[in-house]
Order: C-alpha cells, then sequence, then structure tokens
C-alpha cells in the first residue's frame, strides 16, 4: 500500500528546543505507510523504527535479545508460554487529533495482537490489513494472547518456536496504542491509524512529503528519556530524512555535508568516502541474502527444466564481482555464510549455456521466450545496483534465445505489486532483523497450512517437504539439530531451482565525522535516539 500524506501539524510532548541541532539522514526511499504492523520494508522501518517500540530488542550493535517495553520474561517448561512483564509509566504519544489518558499497559499489547490475529477484529482490514511479518512467522504458531494483569501479558504457542523471542524483536512487530485506535474509530477514520503514527518511541512524526521528505521531532516523554537511558533518549531536535534514489546523489550530499548520515553509498564510492575530511565509511557486518525468484503462477517456469536452463544462464561469478565491487560472496544457499545453518557446500549454479539450451528444448522452447525482469530500484547490502544486475542477466540469457525485458518501479510501488504476483522473474532479498537463520527462507519460500505463500513469497513457490523442514527446524531448541535442518530445506530450494542466489555483502554508510553515538545495527533497524551532532 502506497501512503500518500502531507502532515504538518504540531506535535505536543516535544522534547526542549536546545539539544544539539538537526540531524539529517538520507534514505533511498520512501515509508509504505507509518504503521510497522503493515510492511516489512527495511526503508520503512528505518523511519518507523524511530517512532515505534516493541516489547523486546536486539541490542544496539549485537545480536542479544534485550528487554524494551518489557522488562523481563519467562519461558514455560513446556516452551509454549512466554509471559512478558510490562515496563510501567511508558507515555504515549500525541498529535493534533489524539491525546492519550493513559500510560502503555497489557489492553495495548492485547489489542496489538488481536487486530492481526482475528479477522473480525474492527481493524483487521483496516488500510489492507496485510500483516506480511504476523502472516509469515507467528499467525499458524500463536495459540492466544491474553492480559494477565495490566502490566503482565501471557503469549501461548500451539507447539514450541525456538526464534519466538527474535521474532518479538521484529520491527512489524511494535506495540501500538488501542486507546488511539477507539479514539479514530470513533472519530469515522480509523484509517489515520497508520497514517499519522503514535508510538512511545525516541521521535514522533511532524511532517511527510511523499517522496521527498520525513521530519521527525524528539519525543520529551519517551520512556528512555524517563529511565535515564542514553541510547533510547532523543538528543537531536529534530531528524529531517531526505529521500534521494540515487546513491551517487546521497554520496554528493554526504560529501557536501548536507546529510550527516546517508544510506546504502554505491560500493564503488567507498574509496570517495574514506578520502573525505567530513564523513567516514562506516560498515555494518550486516546479514543478508539476495535473489531472483521464478513466478510459479506462470505455466512458463513451473517446468523445472526452463528454471533450470535460466540458472545454469546466468555467469555468476563476474555478475557478483562487478554489481558487488569485489565486496560480495557468490553462493547457492539462502542463509548467509554468517549464520549457523548455512549451506557452504552449496554454490552457484554452473554456468553453462550449452546446458541451459539443451534443457530449454527439452522443454519445448528450443527458440528460447520472453519475459520481464524485474531490477530492484534501490540499493541493498543483499543487491546494491539491480539495474546492472539485471543488465548482465539479460546479456546472459539473450545468450540461450531468452528475451528479458527489464521493468522497475518506485520502491514502495515496486514491493506492493511484487506482492501482487506481478513480477515474471522478481529480484528482491532480505536483511535479517533477528538473530536466527530461519528469517529469510521462512519470509520468502514458505506456505501456509492451506498452501497459500507467505506475503513476501512473491514465487508462489509452495513445496510440501521445504516446509515440513523449516516448521520442525522452528519446533526445537537444539541449535545443532536446527543448523542441519535448515541445511537440509536449502537443499531442497536449491535442487528444485525457484530462486538464483545472489549472496550478500556488508552495509556501507556515509557518517558524517561531526555524528556522535551513532551505532549501526547488525539486525534490524539502526535507531536515531543517543545520535548528537556537533
Amino acid at each position: 500500500m502506497k501512503t500518500r500524506l502531507a502532515i504538518a501539524s504540531l506535535m505536543t510532548g516535544l522534547a526542549s528546543p536546545a539539544l544539539a541541532g538537526t540531524l539529517t539522514v538520507c534514505l533511498e526511499g520512501s515509508p509504505e505507510i507509518f504503521n510497522p504492523q503493515l510492511t516489512s520494508s527495511g526503508t520503512t522501518s528505518t523511519v518507523l523504527g524511530q517512532i515505534y517500540d516493541n516489547l523486546v530488542a536486539v541490542e544496539r550493535g549485537g545480536s542479544n535479545i534485550v528487554p524494551a517495553l518489557a522488562e523481563s520474561w519467562t519461558v514455560s517448561e513446556d516452551g509454549k508460554t512466554y509471559t512478558f512483564k510490562l515496563r510501567q509509566g511508558v507515555k504515549w504519544q500525541s498529535n493534533a487529533a489524539f491525546t492519550p489518558t493513559r500510560d502503555f499497559n497489557a489492553d495495548d499489547v492485547v489489542f496489538t495482537f488481536q487486530r492481526m490475529m482475528n479477522p473480525d477484529h474492527p481493524f483487521n482490514k483496516v488500510n489492507g490489513g496485510n500483516y506480511i511479518t504476523f502472516k509469515t512467522k507467528l499467525a499458524d504458531a500463536l495459540a492466544s494472547v491474553e492480559k494477565v494483569d495490566d502490566y503482565t501479558v501471557a503469549f501461548t504457542l500451539k507447539a514450541p518456536l525456538a526464534p519466538f523471542t527474535g521474532i518479538m524483536a521484529h520491527g512489524s512487530i511494535a506495540m501500538t496504542s488501542a486507546e488511539y485506535a477507539d479514539a479514530m474509530a470513533k472519530a469515522g477514520t480509523p484509517e489515520q491509524f497508520d497514517r499519522a503514527p503514535i508510538g512511545t518511541g525516541p521521535f514522533q512524526l511532524q511532517a511527510y512529503q511523499t517522496d521527498a521528505m520525513v521530519r521527525l521531532l524528539p519525543f520529551a516523554d519517551t520512556w528512555g528519556a524517563a529511565a535515564g537511558i542514553a541510547e533510547n533518549t532523543p538528543m537531536v531536535d529534530a531528524i529531517i530524512m531526505a529521500i534521494s534514489p540515487d546513491a551517487s546523489v546521497r554520496v554528493q550530499r554526504a560529501l557536501a555535508g548536507e546529510c550527516a548520515i546517508s544510506y546504502y553509498p554505491n560500493l564503488a564510492d567507498a574509496d570517495a568516502i574514506k578520502a573525505s575530511d567530513k564523513v567516514d565509511l562506516v560498515v555494518a557486518k550486516v546479514a543478508s541474502s539476495g535473489f531472483i525468484n521464478f513466478n510459479f503462477k506462470m505455466d512458463k517456469f513451473k517446468d523445472i527444466r526452463v528454471r533450470q536452463a535460466l540458472a545454469h544462464a546466468i555467469n555468476m561469478e563476474p555478475l557478483v564481482e562487478v554489481v558487488f565491487n569485489g565486496m560480495g560472496h557468490a553462493t547457492g544457499a539462502v542463509v548467509p555464510p554468517a549464520f549457523w545453518g548455512h549451506a557452504d557446500d552449496l554454490k552457484p549454479y554452473a554456468y553453462d549455456p550449452a546446458k541451459a539450451k539443451a534443457l530449454l528444448a527439452e522443454a519445448g522452447l528450443p527458440n528460447g521466450f520472453e519475459t520481464k525482469l524485474w531490477a530492484v530500484p534501490v540499493s541493498r547490502p543483499y543487491m546494491p545496483n539491480g539495474r546492472r544486475a539485471a543488465e548482465m542477466i539479460q546479456a546472459d540469457w539473450a545468450a540461450i534465445g531468452v528475451k528479458a525485458e527489464i521493468v522497475t518501479y518506485e520502491w514502495a510501488e515496486y514491493i506492493q505489486r511484487s506482492r501482487a504476483f506481478e513480477a515474471e522473474v522478481g529480484m528482491f532479498g532480505g536483511i535479517y532483523d533477528f538473530p536466527d537463520p530461519s528469517q529469510i527462507p521462512n519470509n520468502y519460500f514458505t506456505c501456509n497450512a492451506e498452501g497459500k505463500p507467505s506475503p513476501s513469497n512473491i514465487g508462489a513457490w509452495c513445496h510440501d517437504e521445504f516446509n515440513a523442514v523449516m516448521a520442525k527446524a522452528g519446533a526445537i531448541t537444539d541449535q545443532d539439530e536446527r543448523a542441519k535442518l535448515y541445511v537440509q530445506a536449502q537443499h531442497i530450494l536449491y535442487d528444485d531451482v525457484p530462486a538464483v542466489m545472489f549472496g550478500g555483502a556488508d552495509q556501507l554508510m556515509a557518517v558524517g565525522k561531526s555524528v556522535k553515538g551513532f551505532v549501526p545495527a547488525i539486525f534490524g533497524s539502526s535507531r536515531m535516539s543517543g545520535v548528537s551532532v556537533d
């Protein structure tokens, strides 16, 4: 869903206007929506991660799960019930249409999940009701969410789920205000609940100009500041996030001192950033995985020989070398090498145009065919230059008679269309939001018990054995056994060729030398609280 709005209403509860200047951030794309439940986009999460909080979080710059809106939690002996003790005294933000009358409590937690769990909930279908992360990771696993008392909530699972606390740290599982939802429903504007955000985080939305700018102001009453936690306290007067899809423009603005933090510069610009006296090159050791998917809703890709032909026709080693500027790793595995559970024996499909032509002939396509190849429009660690990668694949496929038209869209529209299964060959991928290898394969390659693809499964590939192995791996806690199962699942995926892997690389950022306290996230999105500008 693409959100088009311009919000310029003054917020109440803002911090003193004498903090430490304005932090300017150059982003590569626009947020899709202003409720994290309705998105899994990393770009959107970068914005919303400043506004909302989860019950738990991934520690800054690390991989441990730490308390956030929940101060502590316990797990039952059977591994199926997680009981969270909530932080007290947490304030909600406000805007021109809503002023909260109470603090965050268990009612908000229950509301947040009931909206996603219950198809009859009054907010379930508001703004489309596509709860991507929840549907992929928790919908089939969660039995109930119950209020024990005002500051205690119990989550009961149908079966043990090893990555549960990690999933709860995912940005899409942030807490939302039940009172705000009631107010918007009574006002007859329930859609504003997802468009004019109210969170508990360190910053709140002041203005948004589509495809141009997001302006955030500090929330003086955020719990981090109240608790004296520096890394959760806003330390600047404002954050201006300038939207610049062109990576070269983001780098130029960083080098000119116009953007204190610039996301995803071209890898080829690393040396220029290193040589600058205004910015530092910051490298985040993120785990990511990129690939192209074949659309199983189209007859031509249901024949495994066609998919094998296209895989063997891509000269992957030079593609990765060029597109990742020598910083990538070619692989046939979806779980990256940094993780346990990586299948290090899976290499890229052998480059063999003659074999590819023979496979097409066997499939009844001796003269090839036409298709559309979607090029991801933004730079990501899993694909720093979608257009260049698409051009190289296009040339490789032309050599076996396959004519590929390169297609792309603005990022939010690209995501929306991909999830509607419009991409014949879709280029996608992901950055791990929590420290468990299940995230990317679950997001992009699993289906539910009814055979319906998960919301991010843009190729609509459903494989019973793959789903069963992934489910088994999530239901046990022995890491060695889980690792073996994830390797097995990757072999199933590799052999059936629903996708061709690119691999991934580290995330680069250009950060001004005047910026203090910024720690890039290894998992999830980086927070701008605790960050100041000299």
